[in-house]
């Protein structure tokens, strides 16, 4: 009999050695009991009693007697967390025998994985699981049998490794066992009985076990029913746990290593309000890498934790939270690691690393709040300013750039508690996430940003940002302000100048202050709409910039003009003005105000000349493209001053 206690002193084991003595009735039972407080027992049964082990032990005196008839029974008495020195000591390579039963040796040494996790593999044995294709096809089809044993004998039908034989076990009753939640409630009158489990195809966590344990001992494969404390559903960040252990789970002999998996969490999911089970398989829980099991498993003996360091119950309290998906998708780490972060002066950071490049989302709940969130190729960072003191829940999403659904993942949880709110933050409505150029923008055809940071700083309230661009598109951009209307008269504060496939745009600012700078883009073949690509945040602190808008652009300006002078859209009235700009495929251009200003052709070309502004209130620039043509076309219009 092996059992457990607390130990408040002495964590030693204790092992109790007796005699029990079978005698006749009406006879007199002899009985002799030895202690030995030593961390082992080495005393062994002999055909005339139990020999000393010389190391100084009193021996179990001879019996005399014919009528008496001894077992030998070793009680170990060990703390929790330790592995009992008996069960190691008779551990012999797979395990030993009782009754003449083969049983699984614990935990020791060789199955023990790195902690924190190496960021190589999610499972304990490199897989591919391509070769299980055909298994898991043929284990999701077999239906439910009169018993666990034909059940098992139908499975083995086309598994014959162990690996394979777990795998079959596996994929069945994550596709054929749903998580009983009205069950839950009723634990009492639950059957665990691996026949009911079947037989009813539902249960909770202690079935599952229970059902994958049986399952695999049909199939010859040794398997442990493991129990301990989880972060499944319901459980609250930060949290504490104590009293009775709420989840149960599995570890399985596989290759000499034990490894870990969990069939009730790789079923499906329960929803929020804890009303209704959905199979929706889950690989992760298939062999899980130990150091990222113990993310939200945490056994009641700390041995089958499968750990060189284990993780102690404070730590696994205070650890952060990975959601399955987390992993799945190729996400590796986030910064901060602990799931209660804090604001400093108002502001928060969180990082999350990649393998590769992903999309990613966020939700702060109970406030509002200032951002901005940059993609990387391994990853993301985010800046956040909650514009509410208290504690908040935030949220990330993710998903794969490569992956075709709509749907964004939650795969990181965080309560961020805000103490102090930033009030000089404030940046546009319009300003989405995310923000600058990154692996996306380049994806859609924008190479060679020449601003490559998410924010452009601006004194004198002018800048240019500029492309080329990798795809046949045409691309349009927009200027955004809270303190200014979306009008004709805004979108005039950015001029756009193509030359083969750089584009640029040159941004005056109407006044001081933060801007989102939004870019556009389609296939010149596609007649539809401009989809949005991404924007940048343009700060200007220089309260007298005050910039005019560029002149009005019309259709028939094509692609590799170029406005030199005047940029203003806005003439000074009664004023001589010169123009140049660069013109191709053109036969004659001039400027339209009071009277007709021809252009000349200069031999570095551009097309230049001047007019004044007296007596007029628009002056236009005109073209004539084909000399043979005998109407000119518009490309821009000016305002004149009023005199």
């Amino acid at each position: 009999m092996i059992g457990a206690m607390e130990f408040h002193k002495d964590p030693g084991a204790v092992a109790l050695e007796m005699l029990l003595i079978v005698q006749p009735e009406k006879k007199k039972t002899v009985q002799k009991l030895q202690i030995d407080k030593q961390t082992e027992s080495h005393a062994s049964l002999q055909s005339q009693g139990f020999q000393g082990d010389g190391n100084g032990n009193n021996k179990l005196q001879q019996y005399q007697g014919n009528d008496l008839h001894g077992t030998h029974v070793t009680v170990e008495v060990h703390a929790r967390n330790s592995t009992p020195q008996l069960f190691k000591k008779l551990s012999l390579g797979k395990g030993f025998q009782v009754n003449g039963k083969r049983r699984p040796r614990p935990p020791g040494s060789k199955d023990q994985h790195a902690y924190p996790w190496d960021k190589s593999c999610l499972k304990s044995i490199p897989l591919d699981l391509k070769q299980f294709e055909k298994l898991d096809a043929y284990a999701i089809k077999v239906t439910a049998k009169s018993s666990v044993e034909e059940l098992v004998k139908t499975l083995l039908r086309v598994a014959h490794t162990d690996l394979e034989k777990v795998r079959a076990i596996w994929t069945w009753i994550c596709h054929h066992i749903a998580y009983d939640i009205v069950g839950f409630f009723h634990k009492d009158q639950q059957s665990f009985k691996p026949q009911d489990v079947v037989q009813n195809g539902k249960s909770i966590c202690e079935g599952y076990a229970g059902l994958f344990e049986q399952m695999c001992s049909l199939a010859g494969v040794q398997s442990m029913n493991l129990s301990g404390y989880s972060k499944g559903h319901g459980y609250r960040t930060g949290q504490t746990f104590t009293g009775e252990y709420d989840h149960a789970w599995n570890a399985v002999y596989l290759d000499g290593r034990w490894h870990l998996v969990d069939s009730t969490w790789g079923s499906g999911s329960i929803n929020d309000c804890f009303s209704k089970f959905t199979f929706r398989y889950n690989e992760f829980y298939f062999l899980t890498h130990p150091a990222l099991f113990i993310n939200n498993h945490f056994p009641d003996n700390s041995n089958w934790q499968l750990l060189k360091s284990a993780v102690t119950l404070k730590q696994f309290e205070s650890n952060m939270l990975y959601k399955s998906d987390f992993y799945k998708i190729g996400l590796l780490a986030a910064h901060p690691e602990t799931p209660i972060i804090r604001t400093v002066n108002g502001k928060v950071t969180v990082a999350v690393e990649s393998r590769s490049p992903m999309l990613f989302m966020f939700e702060l709940k109970g406030a509002q709040e200032y951002s901005l969130m940059t993609l990387k190729r391994n990853g993301m960072n985010l800046e956040l300013y909650p514009q509410k003191t208290g504690s908040h829940k935030l949220q990330i999403y993710a998903k794969a750039s490569k992956s075709s659904e709509e749907v964004y993942n939650c795969v990181l949880e965080y309560i961020l508690e805000c103490s102090s709110v930033d009030r000089t933050i404030c940046f546009p409505k319009e300003l989405h996430q995310p923000v600058g150029p990154s692996w996306f923008t380049e994806k859609q055809g924008f190479l060679k940003p020449s601003q490559r940071g998410p924010i452009i700083l601006t004194n004198d309230g002018r800048c240019d940002v500029s492309f080329i661009l990798s795809k046949d598109l045409s691309v349009l951009a927009s200027l955004h302000s809270d303190s200014i209307s979306l009008s004709e008269g805004t979108k005039r504060h950015v001029l756009q100048v193509c030359q083969g496939n750089r584009v640029e745009f040159k941004i005056h600012l109407p006044h001081a202050g933060n801007f989102a700078f939004q870019v556009f883009a389609k296939k010149k073949s596609d007649p539809g709409n401009y989809n949005y690509i991404f924007n940048y945040l343009i700060f200007c602190p220089n309260t007298e910039v005050k910039w005019p808008a560029f002149p009005q652009v019309y259709s028939k300006w094509a692609e590799g003009y170029e406005l030199v002078e005047p940029l203003a859209g806005l003439l000074p009235a009664n004023r001589n003005i010169k123009f140049k700009l660069k013109l191709h495929s053109i036969a004659k251009a001039f400027v339209q105000c009071e009277k007709t200003c021809p252009l000349s052709l200069s031999k570095d070309g551009y097309w230049d000349g001047s007019c004044s502004t007296s007596g007029c209130t628009e002056v236009y620039v005109m073209v004539l493209e084909n000399a043979n043509h005998k109407f000119y076309s518009q490309i821009l219009k000016y305002e004149v001053e009023p005199q």
